[in-house]
């Protein structure tokens, strides 16, 4: 297992726009599990994408869905096919969370890569970059597991776009690891083989899961994070074809010279 705790990259402004998906993200688990268990399991399968929907869009058949309940009983659902509504759960997946452990990893991941990847984008491009990597991220989970009724959630397609964004941008940034063999062990190691080693971990977890049934709350979306990360690779060059790199100087640095007299 392997923890990225910091990278040694400065960045030359403030990233308000990961900060502000890092609040939206808690926000809005806050507020999914503020009704109690039955609440929240409505909510992941109502704004969860579940691949099953968009291969039956528009058909006019509802999916029918179930999940267990951990205090007894069972929650039962009938949930339209209307395109408009599978389509928005295409990025309102990316706001819900399966648990705590579940949001803080991933906002941490978001906190550690994003700032860079930011910086390099641009304020204006970068959400949009997000949200893409995230549809792209939730299609081919679609692709991979098209009749399962199982709600995929969690940011982790999207910052798996950051993730790939980031390495293929600054590959040999060093990035503060904290690795677990035995004994916990720290590294000062290049990106590309901290989210290198991540990313073989990813694809052998989803070569490994096809065909296997997914479960809600036991299976990773392993087959999201590939399709994010892939997705990060490709557009961040193309994003930033003829777009000059920001200064070199971290923006704090920046911050204390405009108050110095």
């Amino acid at each position: 297992m392997l923890l990225p705790l910091y990278d040694r990259n400065p960045h030359h402004r403030f990233p308000v726009v990961t900060v502000l998906l890092i609040l939206l993200n808690v926000f809005f688990f806050w507020r999914s599990v503020d009704g109690g268990v039955q609440n929240y399991v409505g909510t992941i399968f109502e704004h969860g994408f579940i691949p099953a929907r968009l291969t039956n869009i528009d058909s006019g058949q509802p999916v029918l869905v179930q999940q267990q309940l951990p205090e007894g009983g069972a929650f039962r659902a009938s949930l339209s096919t209307d395109s408009n509504a599978v389509y928005a759960t295409l990025v309102s997946m990316m706001f819900l969370h399966g648990g705590l452990l579940h949001l803080v990893s991933n906002v941490w991941m978001l906190w550690v890569f994003g700032d860079n990847v930011e910086d390099r984008l641009g304020r204006l491009v970068y959400p949009f970059f997000y949200l893409l990597g995230g549809v792209v991220a939730g299609l081919t989970q679609w692709a991979a597991s098209p009749d399962s009724t199982t709600p995929v959630i969690g940011a982790s397609g999207a910052i798996a776009a950051v993730l790939g964004a980031y390495v293929v941008t600054f590959p040999r940034a060093k990035v503060k690891t904290l690795i677990f063999v035995g004994l916990p062990l720290i590294f000062d190691l290049p990106s590309y083989l901290v989210l290198g080693a991540w990313f073989v971990l990813q694809t052998i977890g989803g070569i490994q899961g096809i065909g296997a049934p997914v479960e809600m709350g036991v299976n990773v979306a392993y087959w999201t994070h590939i399709g994010g990360f892939v997705a990060g690779v490709i557009l961040m060059p193309l994003l930033t074809i003829g777009v000059a790199p920001p200064g070199a100087e971290d923006w704090r640095t920046e911050s204390r010279k405009a108050f110095e007299f």
